[in-house]
C-alpha cells in the first residue's frame, strides 16, 4: 500500500523539490487544505510566507496556484518569521496562514506550517482529513469566474514590529544594552535587528546576508560557536541566536557561554510569577525538559505539565488547561497573552525585559537551578515503527521499572528525520551513562 502519510511532527518537511515538496503535490495539497477550509459563502482568505531559502522561489507560486484555483484569495507577504504569519493569520481576517520553512534545516530542506484563523497550528484529526482528501481522486477545482486573487502586502513587516514592540513593557528600554543578534541568515534577518534597535539596544549583527543556501548555514540556533565567540570579541552583554524561521530562540550569556533553553523557560516564569502575569500556577512543558526544571518549579509553587515534543502540543495544553506560558528547551517559547506559537523575538525581549527589572546578568540565569545530569544520543533508523515492536516495547518498559526513581528515559521517533532518539537524565552523570548503554543496547539489537 502506498504511504498515506504526509504531516509529520511540525507540519511537512523533507527534501525540496521531492516527495511530497515536488510543485505538483504542493498545488495539490493547497487544493486539499483550501477543500477541507472553505466553509460557508463569503471569500476566503490565505496568508502566505517564507523563510530565505532558494526553494521558497518555488513552493510560493505552487502554493499560491492551488488556492487560487479553489477560489481562496492568496496574500503575499514574504520573508516573514513563522509567529509572524500566526499573527497576521488572524488580524487579517484570513482562513488559512501558510509558513514555508524548513526550520533549523539546511537549504536543501523545505516544509510547510499551517495555520487556522485563530493562528493554530492544525490538530492531528485535521491533518488526517486534509491527507484524505489529498488522496482522493478528484479534487475539484472552482469555474474560471470564481478563481481567486493574489496580492502582496506591502507593510506586513513594519506590522509585525510594531506587534513586538508593544509586548515590551513601556517603561523600560534597552539603552546601554550591547546585543549581539545571530539571525542564522534566515527570515527574521531584517525584523529582528530592528526591533532590537529601536527598543533602544546596541545591536551587534551576524549571519543577516540571507543568500538563499546559507541558512542555518553553522550560525543560529544549531550552532552558536559564531555568536560565542562574536559576544566575547565586542564584550557584548548577551548573545541571542534565532533558527532559520524565528520561532525559536537561544541565548549566550556575557562570557560566551550557552543558556539551556530550560532556565530561559525558569527565568521567565520567574518574572512572571512574582509579577502575577501567569494565569495558573502552572506552566507547559514537554517531555524533554530536564527533571532539574520540574524541581525548581515545584520550589516557587509552580505545576510543570508536560506534554509530547512540538510546540503544537504545548500551545494544545496551554489552551485546555488555561495556562498562558510554555515552552520547550529547544527554544520554542508560548505566551498565549500574545502570541499562538513559538516566537523568537518576542521571548528575546521578555528575556531582556527580565534582566532590566532584576537588573541581573545574563550568566546569573544559569544559577537559577541546578540541571539534572541529561544525555540526547541519536540512533539510525529508517523504520521508525520498529519502536511498536511488542519484545522491543516490553524491554523498554523494564528499563524504566529498573531504574524508576532514579533516571528518567525517553525514546521516541524523530518527527523531521530518520532517527530514534534516546534521552537519559539521571541524579548522576554514572548513572546516567548506565541506563543509557542499557537502552542503546536493547534498541541496537533491533534496529
Amino acid at each position: 500500500m502506498a504511504v498515506r502519510k504526509i504531516f509529520g511532527t511540525d507540519g511537512i518537511r523533507g527534501r525540496a523539490n521531492k516527495d511530497w515538496l515536488s510543485p505538483n503535490n504542493v498545488l495539490k495539497l493547497a487544493q486539499a487544505v483550501a477543500t477541507y477550509f472553505i466553509r460557508g459563502a463569503h471569500k476566503h482568505r490565505v496568508v502566505i510566507g517564507k523563510d530565505t531559502r532558494l526553494s521558497g522561489y518555488m513552493i510560493e507560486p505552487a502554493l499560491t496556484a492551488g488556492f487560487i484555483s479553489m477560489g481562496m484569495d492568496v496574500i503575499l507577504v514574504g520573508p516573514l518569521p513563522t509567529p509572524a504569519i500566526a499573527m497576521l493569520t488572524r488580524s487579517l481576517r484570513a482562513d488559512i496562514g501558510v509558513m514555508i520553512s524548513a526550520s533549523h534545516n539546511s537549504f536543501e530542506d523545505n516544509g510547510l506550517k499551517f495555520f487556522d484563523a485563530e493562528g493554530l497550528k492544525l490538530p492531528d484529526i485535521v491533518e488526517k482529513e486534509i491527507e484524505d482528501i489529498f488522496f482522493s481522486e478528484p479534487i475539484p477545482r472552482v469555474i474560471p469566474s470564481f478563481l481567486g486573487h493574489a496580492q502582496r502586502l506591502d507593510d506586513a513587516q513594519g506590522r509585525y514590529i510594531e506587534y513586538l514592540k508593544n509586548a515590551f513593557p513601556k517603561h523600560l528600554t534597552l539603552e546601554g544594552l550591547h546585543i549581539v543578534l545571530d539571525c542564522a541568515n534566515g527570515a527574521a534577518y531584517k525584523i529582528a535587528p530592528t526591533v532590537l534597535w529601536e527598543l533602544g539596544a546596541i545591536v551587534t549583527v551576524i549571519n543577516a546576508k540571507p543568500n538563499g543556501l546559507n541558512i542555518n548555514n553553522q550560525c543560529g540556533t544549531t550552532n552558536t560557536q559564531d555568536l560565542e565567540a562574536k559576544v566575547r570579541e565586542v564584550k557584548a552583554n548577551i548573545g541571542i541566536g534565532l533558527d532559520g524561521d524565528a520561532d525559536r530562540v537561544i541565548f549566550v550569556d556575557e562570557t560566551g557561554k550557552s543558556i539551556h533553553g530550560d532556565h530561559l523557560i525558569a527565568a521567565i516564569a520567574t518574572a512572571w510569577k512574582d509579577k502575577n502575569k501567569l494565569s495558573k500556577d502552572a506552566i507547559v512543558g514537554t517531555v524533554m525538559c530536564n527533571k532539574g526544571l520540574e524541581i525548581y518549579l515545584s520550589s516557587i509553587g509552580l505545576k510543570l505539565h508536560r506534554t509530547s515534543v512540538g510546540d503544537r502540543y504545548v500551545s494544545k495544553c496551554m489552551s485546555e488547561e488555561k495556562i498562558n506560558f510554555g515552552g520547550e528547551p529547544s527554544g520554542h517559547i508560548i505566551m498565549s497573552d500574545y502570541t499562538t506559537t513559538g516566537d523568537g523575538v518576542l521571548s528575546a525581549i521578555q528575556l531582556l525585559a527580565y534582566m532590566i527589572t532584576e537588573d541581573k546578568k545574563a550568566s546569573s540565569i544559569h544559577t537559577i537551578f541546578t540541571l539534572c545530569p541529561q544525555i540526547l544520543v541519536n540512533l539510525p533508523c529508517k523504520d521508525k515503527s520498529i519502536l511498536q515492536n511488542p519484545t522491543i516495547k516490553k524491554e523498554l518498559q523494564k528499563l524504566q521499572v529498573m531504574y524508576k526513581d532514579k533516571a528518567y528515559i525517553l525514546i521516541r521517533p524523530s518527527g523531521t528525520e530518520p532517527l530514534v532518539r534516546i534521552t537519559v537524565q539521571a541524579k548522576t552523570k554514572p548513572l546516567m551513562n548506565e541506563a543509557l548503554e542499557k537502552a542503546q543496547k536493547c534498541l541496537l539489537n533491533y534496529l
